[in-house]
């Protein structure tokens, strides 16, 4: 069949905070100059906001320079932070450190990013953006010279063995002139380009951490709106990067995460269930207890930097947000980041479409404060290879002497070449959860609103099926099984009594985690219908 073609002057890939900036930049810059433009954005989720999870405490400059009078516009920064701890944990104590500077928050506002995306999203319709929902881009088009020439969406009603159903609809082709790649950390096409192109040949391998949060409705005697706290320590060894953090909204709502990084060692580790031992401490345990949990979900996060920037531009296309991986680690802030690139990449292509020579994204990047930003903090996530306390004091080192300008920079290696075999390792025993302040994996991903089309294809492909037997099960004891944060992946006894792996994708929430982290890259993740994955309504 012949897919329906849509032509535009700017094809989006992405309604996040990254994908959207460059959407309303695009339009204001169209007004600004006279001159029509058009813009489409697709997102995958099932509305703009569905699948976007962060802390989050948002730093506004960027947004202060998009739309000055966001305040009269309704946007929804509603909790000035105003208190800010930092605390060492070990198994029943608590000390509070110096709070870093990075972590200063006078200023900034605890947000639902999905909520602040979902208002982006008005904006940049009310002047003119295609807004496209529950369309996910599955295929990257490109012309006879090579060129990126847009996306097409994923066909619908493909039935698990690859056939069409009586529900079938073929995906349609969104041309442009230019294509903006914002899917996010770890984007299935950012990936396929990257091979393509080259993109990372010349920069560090990204890296990444898992971060999962929950938000709760607490009991009102233990919320204090706009306070922020950030943790070290236990129940991470002092070898695995890691750490936590309780923002209080509004509404008697604290949102509360855990970030492990994916160079961790240990197979036996279990990213959800240290987020779950974490509230059982006695620092932490009196804000949830007697409250109310109201949304689960996970996602992976670039901690990369500044050494791990790829190649930004290719023909045809850009890469902006955490697709490129503008995280700020110390800062634990990728959002105002992530709209500059936005921003910058609209002015890129918006002087390439008017015929300005000249025009570079990666230059102007260089040229504005995400550059100087990102590359006084590139030593301190790496710094965290020695351990937690090393790391703390290269930190302390690199932040008030040298100031981000050490005459040296870290570099990274990949992820998953980090796991340690399961020989080799210490299993780790979890308690059981209490259903009080700690749960269970499927309790959880129930209320994270997952659902797929449980009739189609796999989105989580193995390469090789055998070698989640031959190498992850028999030499890492299966580690897909702990560090989904959704009980995607089981082993279980086949007819013969010999383990298999199970895959349940329907429970998947979009996190990429073993895309990442599998020991040899065997699991590569692709979109599904669009539409599916979770349905976070405040996160």
């Amino acid at each position: 069949m012949t897919r329906d073609t849509m032509e535009y002057d700017v094809v989006i890939v992405g309604a996040g905070p990254a994908g959207l900036a460059a959407a309303i930049r695009l339009k204001q810059l169209a007004a600004e100059h006279q001159k029509e433009i058009s813009v489409c954005v697709l997102e995958k989720g099932s509305e703009v906001g569905a699948h976007i999870l962060s802390g989050a405490v948002i730093e506004p400059r960027a947004l202060d320079e998009l739309m000055p009078d966001w305040r009269e516009r309704g946007a929804p920064l509603n909790t000035p932070a105003r208190n800010d701890s930092f605390l060492f944990l070990t198994e029943r104590r608590a000390f509070r450190f110096p709070t870093p500077p990075q972590m200063h928050n006078h200023g900034n506002y605890i947000v639902s990013l999905g909520n602040v995306c979902r208002w982006f999203g008005r904006e940049a319709e009310a002047l003119g953006v295609e807004i496209y929902p529950g369309f996910a881009a599955a295929e990257v088009l490109f012309d006879e010279a090579g060129t990126v020439a847009g996306v097409a969406t994923g066909s619908m009603g493909i039935g698990r063995d690859g056939k069409p159903t009586e529900n079938f609809q073929e995906g349609v082709e969104l041309r442009g002139k230019r294509t903006l790649f914002a899917e996010g950390c770890r984007g299935s096409l950012t990936k396929a380009l990257a091979q393509r192109f080259g993109l990372w040949a010349e920069a560090d391998p990204q890296t990444y951490g898992i971060g999962i949060k929950e938000l709760w409705e607490v009991k009102p005697e233990q919320h204090r709106a706009g306070e922020v706290i950030h943790t070290v320590g236990w129940p991470m060894d002092r070898k695995t990067y890691g750490g936590s953090f309780l923002y209080h909204l509004e509404n008697n709502q604290v949102a509360v995460g855990f970030v492990i990084g994916l160079d961790y060692e240990n197979p036996f580790l279990n990213p959800f269930e240290e987020f779950q031992r974490f509230k059982t401490h006695p620092a932490i345990r009196p804000t949830f207890e007697g409250g109310r949990r109201i949304a689960y979900g996970a996602r992976a996060l670039n901690e990369g930097g500044f050494q791990a920037i790829p190649k930004l531009s290719f023909p045809g296309g850009l890469v902006i947000g955490c697709a490129a991986g503008f995280l700020n680690v110390p800062k634990i802030k990728g959002s105002h980041t992530a709209m500059k690139s936005g921003m910058l990449a609209a002015e890129t292509v918006f002087r390439q479409l008017q015929g300005e020579a000249g025009a570079d994204y990666r230059a102007a990047l260089e040229a504005s404060w995400i550059w100087d930003e990102l590359y006084r903090a590139r030593n301190i996530r790496p710094g965290f290879r020695w351990g937690l306390l090393p790391g703390l004091a290269y930190a302390a080192l690199d932040t008030y002497l040298l100031r981000g300008r050490a005459p040296w920079t870290f570099h990274h290696t990949p992820d998953h070449l980090h796991l340690k075999k399961a020989a080799v390792s210490r299993p780790i025993a979890y308690p059981k959860p209490d259903g009080k302040v700690s749960f269970d994996r499927l309790s959880s991903v129930f209320i994270s609103n997952t659902n797929h089309e449980e009739n189609q294809p796999p989105h989580l492909q193995l390469k090789d099926p055998e070698v989640a037997i031959t190498v992850n099960y028999e030499l890492y004891d299966g580690p897909e099984q702990r560090y989904c944060p959704a009980g995607v992946y089981e082993f279980v006894k086949s007819e013969t009594g010999k383990p298999r792996l199970q895959i349940n994708a329907p429970n998947c929430v979009h996190c990429k985690t073993c895309d990442i982290k599998d020991p040899t890259q065997n699991i590569n993740w692709v979109v599904p219908e669009g539409g599916g994955g979770p349905n976070y309504p405040n996160m």
